[in-house]
């Protein structure tokens, strides 16, 4: 594989996907538990949105691993790591990336495993650490612009 250069349409694209999820996650009741747990299509929808996130994150990391470093991937968790070689990613955003592999492995594989209540929490609590890997990608393509 050749290396080549980071497509910003597709870079563009996909942050902007993932900010349009993180904000229909915030459109969901996520003030109380009580309120997200009344209705079952909020726990639906934030395992979709956010699934979606992920898979655009994850989707940047490979382009760069691809293009940049003539480095393909198919293993999240390898995306993680490859960006954290390549120092693109800081450990600790490779690590925060690394666990989003696992939990994006769970609800594809494992999805009768989670519930609404675990979901609920993830929304509630980690949205921040989507924002952080996605601003270490942005940070890295502004910097290695080719």
């Amino acid at each position: 594989m050749t290396r080549g250069k980071i497509s910003e349409a597709v870079v563009s694209r996909r942050i902007e996907w993932i900010r349009e999820m993180l904000a229909a996650i915030e459109e969901l009741p996520l003030r109380t538990k009580k309120d997200f747990l009344r209705d079952r299509h909020h726990a639906a929808a934030a395992e979709s949105y956010l699934r979606r996130a992920l898979e655009a994150l994850f989707d940047i990391g490979r382009h760069i691993l691809s293009k940049k470093f003539a480095r393909p991937v198919t293993e999240y968790k390898e995306i993680a790591q490859g960006l954290l070689e390549k120092k693109v990613l800081t450990p600790k955003e490779a690590e925060l990336l690394r666990d989003m592999a696992g939990y994006r492995n769970r609800m594809v594989h494992f999805y009768h495993e989670i519930g609404p209540q675990e979901l609920y929490e993830i929304c509630r609590d980690h949205l921040k650490d989507v924002r952080e890997v996605q601003s270490g990608l942005v940070r890295w393509i502004a910097k290695n612009r080719v």
